[in-house]
C-alpha cells in the first residue's frame, strides 16, 4: 500500500528530491517563502485600497441602511493586512499566524459580502449574487507565492466552507421571502431566490481550484526543491574546479561523456614548488595547509590575470591551460607571462609562517585534447597528449639546469621575441626520442 501511495505522488506531483535537504538548501527556501509572503502582503495591501476606492467612487442606489459595514469591513481588512506585512518585513510570520491569518482573510471578505444585504436592507440571498466573490481566487492563487501547497488548501477549503455557510444563513434565514429555494433559473437570477444548485456549483469550482492549484504548486515545489539542491551543489563543487572548467560543463548542450575531447592547439604551464617535501617535514599539517592556501591564491590571481584556467592540483603542483578551456589567441605568450609573474611573487614575497617558495615552471605548446577522462560517472576535465607530457618533463629538468622557467621551441615560435630567452640546448626528454630545443625564460622584453 504504501508503495502505491508512493507512486501515486510520484505521478502526481513529480519526483521527490532524493535524500535529506540540507539545512542550506531549506534555509534558502524558507528565505523565498518569506519574500513571496511579503509579496503576498503587499498584494492584499493594494487589494484593499482597491476595494475601498470602488466602494468609494460606486452609485448608492437603493434604499440603504442607516448602518454601513462596509467601510467598518474594509478598514478592519486594511488593518489587518498592514499588521501582517510589517510582521512578514520583520520575518516575524511562523506557520501558525499564516495560518491564522488566511482564515482571518477569508472571514473578513466572507464578512464584507454578508453584510451587503445589511447594507441594502434586501434578503440574505442577496448577496449570494455578489460579484466580490471572485475576490476569493485570487486570495487562494496568492497562497500559491510561498511554494506551499499546505497554505492552497487551506485557503480554498476555509472559503469553501466560508461560502457554505453563507448558503446556509441565506437559506435559513430567507427572514423577507418564504420559501427562498427555487429550481428556476430564470427565477434565480431575477430574484432574489436561491438556486441551492448553482451555489453548489461555486463551492465545487472554489475545491476544484484549489485542487489543481495545490497540484501544481506542489511540484513546483518539488523541481525547486531540486533545482535549488543541484545549484547548489554545483556551486560547492565549482570551487573544487576553476571558474573557467565549471562554466564550459554547465554551458555544455548535452552531457559530457568521457573520452569525448576536442583537439586543439594550446600551450600548457606546468608548476612546482622546490623543496617541497623537506618544507613539508619542517611544519605542521596545518601550517602546511595554510600555506599552500596562500600559495594557490597568489598563484591563481597571477593564472586567471593572464587568462589561464588551472586543471589540476597536484599536492603542490599544478597543472594550468592556456586556449584549453577558454579562446585566447595568444596563449603562449599569456602562459609565459604568467610563468614570469609566478616567479616574480615567489621571488619577493613569502606564504605561511614567512616561508620563500621557489617555483619551477615548464611551458609547452602544440596540439592536445581537451575533455573529460574517466570511468563510468567518475569523470576528469584535463588536456593530454603527448605536448602535456613535454611541460612537465620541462617543469623537471629546471633542478638539472639551475633554473625556474623553461620553456620548449614550439613555444618560443608561438610567443615570438616579446620575451628574453637563453637556450639551453636540444635535450631528449624522458618518454621521447625526438630532441626537444629548450631555453630558459629570462624575462619580457621591453616591447613586449
Amino acid at each position: 500500500m504504501t508503495a502505491f501511495l508512493d507512486r501515486l505522488a510520484t505521478a502526481v506531483l513529480g519526483e521527490r528530491p532524493g535524500g535529506r535537504i540540507p539545512a542550506r538548501v531549506q534555509d534558502i527556501i524558507l528565505r523565498q517563502q518569506r519574500h513571496g509572503e511579503i509579496l503576498i502582503g503587499w498584494v492584499q495591501f493594494a487589494l484593499g485600497l482597491v476595494f475601498a476606492a470602488l466602494w468609494a467612487v460606486a452609485p448608492k442606489t437603493g434604499q440603504l441602511a442607516e448602518f454601513q459595514p462596509v467601510p467598518w469591513a474594509l478598514t478592519a481588512y486594511l488593518a489587518f493586512t498592514t499588521a501582517r506585512l510589517v510582521a512578514a518585513h520583520r520575518g516575524r510570520l511562523p506557520d501558525w499566524a499564516v495560518m491564522a491569518s488566511i482564515v482571518l482573510d477569508m472571514a473578513l471578505l466572507m464578512g464584507l459580502i454578508w453584510s451587503f444585504h445589511i447594507q441594502y436592507m434586501q434578503p440574505p440571498a442577496f448577496y449570494l449574487k455578489a460579484p466580490t466573490l471572485l475576490y476569493v481566487f485570487i486570495f487562494i492563487a496568492l497562497r500559491a507565492l510561498r511554494f506551499e501547497p499546505k497554505y492552497v488548501i487551506v485557503a480554498g477549503v476555509v472559503a469553501a466552507l466560508g461560502w457554505a455557510g453563507l448558503l446556509w444563513y441565506s437559506v435559513s434565514g430567507g427572514m423577507l421571502i418564504m420559501n427562498p429555494v427555487t429550481r428556476d433559473y430564470v427565477a434565480y437570477l431575477t430574484s432574489n431566490r436561491i438556486l441551492v444548485g448553482g451555489e453548489i456549483d461555486k463551492i465545487l469550482s472554489i475545491l476544484l481550484v484549489t485542487g489543481i492549484l495545490a497540484i501544481a504548486v506542489g511540484r513546483a515545489r518539488r523541481v525547486l526543491l531540486r533545482a535549488v539542491a543541484d545549484s547548489v551543489a554545483a556551486r560547492d563543487l565549482a570551487r573544487f574546479v576553476s571558474p573557467e572548467i565549471a562554466e564550459r560543463i554547465a554551458s555544455a548542450e548535452r552531457p559530457i561523456r568521457a573520452g569525448e575531447g576536442e583537439l586543439r592547439t594550446a600551450t600548457v604551464l606546468f608548476t612546482d614548488i622546490e623543496g617541497f617535501s623537506t618544507i613539508s617535514e619542517k611544519v605542521s599539517p596545518q601550517t602546511l595547509s595554510a600555506m599552500l592556501n596562500d600559495y594557490f591564491t597568489a598563484l591563481s590571481d597571477v593564472i586567471v590575470r593572464h587568462g589561464g584556467a588551472i586543471i589540476h592540483f597536484q599536492g603542490d603542483a599544478l597543472l594550468v591551460g592556456f586556449n584549453t578551456v577558454v579562446g585566447d589567441a595568444d596563449h603562449a605568450a599569456n602562459a609565459l607571462r604568467a610563468a614570469l609573474g609566478i616567479r616574480k611573487i615567489c621571488e619577493t614575497r613569502s606564504f605561511g609562517p614567512g616561508l620563500a617558495l621557489k617555483t619551477r615552471c615548464g611551458i609547452n605548446t602544440g596540439p592536445m585534447t581537451v575533455g573529460a577522462v574517466g570511468a563510468g560517472e567518475q569523470l576528469v576535465f584535463t588536456c593530454h597528449g603527448d605536448e602535456v607530457n613535454v611541460a612537465a618533463r620541462l617543469e623537471q629538468l629546471n633542478k638539472q639546469h639551475g633554473t625556474y622557467v623553461l620553456a620548449s621551441h614550439s613555444t618560443r615560435v608561438a610567443a615570438g621575441d616579446r620575451f628574453a630567452y637563453r637556450e639551453i640546448g636540444a635535450i631528449t626528454v624522458r618518454g621521447r626520442a625526438t630532441p626537444t630545443v629548450v631555453y630558459a625564460v629570462e624575462g619580457a622584453n621591453e616591447t613586449g
